[in-house]
């Protein structure tokens, strides 16, 4: 099972990346921060100082219908944020 799932790319975590040098991932949920901090070495070979972490809960909806109440919920899910070496770049476009 990967810990990464993917990278966030918005505004803001691009103008994070930039001015700053921290990338975003969405990661698995029962992921620590060793881990995390492990994978992404690993995956785009550079050093990382610092690793946050955001759990996010399921979000809960219930719409009413002709057959009657329907409740549904989003996947949990759970941020990283990286902080990398002074000098270090992770270029998710390299690949394409």
């Amino acid at each position: 099972m990967s810990v990464l799932i993917k990278p966030i790319i918005t505004e803001k975590m691009t103008a994070d990346s930039e001015l700053f040098n921290r990338y975003g991932f969405y990661v698995d949920p029962s992921a620590n921060k060793i881990q995390i901090k492990e994978a992404v070495e690993a995956t785009y070979g550079v050093s990382v100082e610092k690793v946050r972490t955001m759990n996010y809960g399921p979000t809960r909806k219930s719409r009413y219908t002709k057959t009657g109440i329907q409740h549904g919920k989003t996947n949990a899910l759970k941020k990283a944020i990286v902080d990398v070496a002074e000098g270090d770049i992770i270029d998710f476009y390299s690949n394409l």
